[in-house]
């Protein structure tokens, strides 16, 4: 899929909700629980599938995942059970910046 920065992603599968804040130059699929995330208003149907177990740690609302070697960063909007992944690998979440010393 060819993301676009302001997409809104869902998974069929829970209730995650993301918004891609970064979006890389390439197609890239991204899962939510083992299934493919899918763009409503995109038209289409949603991916069919069902979660995985294994795939179950959690996305935290309003956290920021992202994957620096691919550009790619998106905000949850809505938290679910599956754990955001790319190619099978896990987004980790996004370290917050450190305040500048106050010195």
């Amino acid at each position: 899929m060819q993301l676009k920065v302001g997409q809104t992603l869902v998974s069929p599968v829970d209730t995650v909700s993301v918004v891609v804040v970064r979006a890389p130059a390439g197609e890239v699929e991204i899962t939510s629980a083992g299934v493919p995330l899918w763009d409503p208003k995109g038209g289409g149907s949603a991916p069919e599938g069902s979660a995985d177990p294994g795939q179950q740690e959690g996305t935290q609302l309003g956290k920021r995942y992202a994957d620096e070697e691919l550009g790619l960063e998106l905000l949850c909007a809505k938290p679910g059970t599956g754990t955001l992944a790319v190619g099978g690998v896990p987004l980790p979440l996004k370290d917050a910046k450190p305040l500048p010393a106050s010195d």
